[in-house]
């Protein structure tokens, strides 16, 4: 029989900040694809209102399964997304130099974002069967960390270092969440700065030119660091108010690469300036805080670490993304979520917002 306490617990709030966020990124890739789509095909923003589209109707499925169930999921969800990943390297379609998509007829799947919501649910699957013992020792990552290489090794290897990286970050960051000995935790950056030789050696040419460009973009102006340049002056040239919807030079005048994907922000921080910029953070701010208040309330151990991965998912792909455009970080190919064009990161932040809802609403089977 259907618990009417599931639609009392439902999460408005968070549902209508998310739909929200949406609707301005539609809007605002509405102005990034202005004049510029080809005669005969769809437009960006129309394509992003279908991928939305599908992408709620997930989430809405997501919320019906109890999300306790999903425990049994959790390790062949990971074996299918590595499996998918290794399909990749043998038969993914090679876009500018990386091999990150599967063709499945019509649509193109990309595994990294698949493996985005395995790592999370096996995470969290993991720690909450393991026996509460105090902090984390070195030896009690060691499967930890074979779990979280195997996947972002693949990534790398596509090339992807933005989505590698992320999926190693959401998965530090639940085990940080966990609890982690000090001693644990300086041996691992001691470790990570010693192989830095190795990972420098690791990279191909251009994700290393990213790292050079980033300590000085106006070395190559022209070249590796034209994106940051151009971004960085949409952003500034917007000021406090902002140049207007549809009236941004940098994007409207096409100086600025990759509008709709990763540099979004550029767009919509040069048409709305410094107080559109505001209220866009804000919301993301609040979605963010909003999202550890779900895990905070969520009683049961297996929830309260699936919504902890959720939120780092969220707030790491923001955190970065803010930081690339505006030329703090270098460019790894990070998308703003909710708000960047792309059906697979899209689709991906919503079945992470169903995971949410769904705790959100059964928080009183555990007293919540």
């Amino acid at each position: 029989m259907f618990d009417r306490r599931l639609v009392q617990n439902f999460d408005y709030l968070l549902l209508g900040v998310v739909v929200l966020i949406a609707a301005m990124g539609i809007v605002n890739l509405y102005s990034a694809g202005f004049n510029r789509t080809p005669a005969g095909a769809t437009p960006v923003y129309v394509k992003q209102v279908y991928w939305l589209g599908v992408g709620l109707v997930l989430m809405f499925l997501i919320m019906l399964y109890d999300y306790r169930h999903l425990e049994k999921l959790a390790y062949p969800l990971y074996l299918l997304s590595v499996i998918l990943l290794v399909a990749v390297m043998f038969g993914g379609k090679m876009v500018a130099g990386s091999r990150r998509w599967l063709p499945l007829g019509p649509i193109s799947l990309q595994p990294s974002e698949l493996v985005k919501i395995a790592i999370i649910l096996v995470m969290a699957t993991y720690f909450s069967r393991r026996p509460r013992t105090g902090p984390l020792r070195l030896k009690d990552l060691l499967a930890p960390m074979v779990l979280i290489l195997l996947p972002v090794l693949l990534i790398v290897k596509q090339p992807d270092l933005g989505s590698g990286m992320l999926v190693g970050l959401v998965a530090f960051s639940m085990i940080l969440f966990v609890g982690v000995r000090w001693r644990t935790i300086l041996g691992c950056i001691l470790a990570l700065v010693l192989a830095s030789p190795l990972i420098w050696g690791f990279l191909k040419d251009y994700q290393r030119q990213r790292l050079l460009t980033f300590l000085n973009p106006e070395n190559d102006p022209l070249g590796a660091g034209y994106h940051v340049i151009q971004s960085m002056i949409a952003v500034g040239s917007g000021q406090f108010w902002g140049k207007g919807f549809l009236q941004g030079t940098q994007s409207q005048l096409q100086f600025l690469p990759e509008q709709h994907t990763d540099f979004v922000f550029s767009v919509f921080a040069e048409e709305w300036g410094f107080v559109g910029s505001a209220v866009l953070l804000l919301f993301f701010t609040g979605l963010t805080l909003w999202c550890l208040q779900v895990a905070r309330d969520c009683k049961e151990r297996f929830g309260h670490l699936l919504a902890l991965g959720v939120t780092a998912l969220i707030f790491w792909q923001v955190f970065i993304n803010l930081c690339m455009v505006t030329g703090v970080m270098p460019v790894v190919g990070i998308p703003l979520p909710l708000f960047s064009y792309g059906g697979s990161s899209l689709v991906t932040t919503l079945l992470g917002v169903g995971f949410l809802l769904n705790i959100r609403m059964r928080r009183f089977l555990f007293g919540g």
